[in-house]
């Protein structure tokens, strides 16, 4: 976490300082500014660059300075770095914005620990002892699709309404009153709000409660190509059989291809694309489980195995969902990982 630390007096500095300095056994890495001449056109000068290139602020002043220096910056919960403010006698460390998303919560109790400082948490789920939904989805990688609707159920929790979750993955929410649902078809009317995991692009549209959807990376997918095709054609052919397949991209975990294809600037830039790992497989893990798929003597005669895209979505894990479809010299296939058990 790359944080920026304002100082406006000299007990202030020593207390950025004592920060600074203990970062450096910590995987936190840290900026001090001491406000009193130390920076040309003072700290306001600094303010654009350090809302836009740190993941923190962490200001020893009066609260009401950290409010004003970056009010002008402040955008989106998603974007925003966190803020702590740290009154210069070191007695509070108080988590100001972006206490979930940004990491403000977390980066409060850490300076608390340091200094001997006391925390102080605003966020209602945290002083209820509620696991947040933005922080669940962060715990296990999820995406949240609309943070509306994120706000919506939270401000439920909060006020200790029954909450149904349904879930392709493992992982379970911390809050009571919960109702796991095992399927969507069949909602407790007692139920006022609905959590939903899933990569599955429809799952609860005709449930007319309120709901949030958490999108997990489940979804692997199987390429094989043509030598030489472009990546915006691969990712076009990945979108339409991840729609046509009623998924969401946002749930693709990672990318496979075959060795002979590793180099392949399209399946590259694909992955890229799709912000996911490349997975690459030797002939003979593909040999070892071509035989659970369609065979082609041509792929075979090209580059030693059966086929690429099956055998590789197979081995990138979960049940394969869809076989391999054509798209003008690409194929490709997806698996999904589902709860165990």
């Amino acid at each position: 976490m790359k944080i920026a630390c304002l100082s406006f007096s000299e007990k202030g500095k020593s207390l950025g300082e004592k920060i600074k300095e203990f970062s450096l056994n910590d995987d936190r890495y840290i900026v001090h500014h001491f406000a009193n001449g130390e920076v040309e056109g003072g700290i306001k000068s600094l303010m654009i660059y350090l809302a836009m290139e740190y993941d923190g602020l962490v200001f020893i002043s009066a609260t009401g300075i950290a409010i004003r220096l970056m009010n002008p910056y402040i955008i989106d919960k998603t974007i925003d770095p966190a803020v702590v403010v740290v009154d210069d006698m070191g007695r509070f460390s108080i988590s100001l914005l972006s206490g979930h998303i940004g990491g403000g919560n977390e980066l409060a109790k850490w300076i608390g620990d340091i200094i001997g400082a006391t925390p102080v948490i605003t966020t209602a789920s945290d002083g209820r002892g509620i696991e947040s939904i933005d922080l669940f989805a962060m715990k296990n990688n999820y995406h949240m699709e609309n943070m509306g609707d994120v706000k919506n159920i939270t401000a439920m929790m909060v006020n200790g309404e029954k909450i149904g979750f349904y879930s392709e993955m493992d992982q379970i929410i911390e809050y009571n009153p919960l109702v796991l649902l095992d399927d969507l078809e069949d909602v407790d009317p007692s139920i006022k709000g609905l959590i939903i995991v899933g990569s599955s692009q429809y799952n609860g549209e005709e449930i007319s409660i309120p709901k949030c959807r958490l999108i997990p990376k489940n979804i692997n997918i199987g390429i094989g190509s043509r030598k030489g095709v472009k990546g915006t054609k691969i990712i076009q052919s990945i979108e339409a059989a991840v729609n046509r397949a009623n998924l969401s991209i946002k749930g693709i975990k990672a990318i496979g291809t075959v060795e002979v294809k590793k180099d392949e600037i399209g399946i590259i830039e694909a992955a890229k694309y799709f912000d996911c790992p490349l997975k690459i497989f030797t002939i003979d893990e593909i040999k070892n489980v071509e035989d659970k798929f369609e065979k082609s003597q041509f792929v075979k005669d090209t580059i030693g195995a059966y086929s690429v895209s099956e055998p590789v979505a197979y081995l990138l894990g979960g049940n394969l969902i869809t076989r391999k479809s054509k798209h003008n010299g690409i194929t490709i296939s997806i698996s999904k990982e589902e709860k165990n058990g």
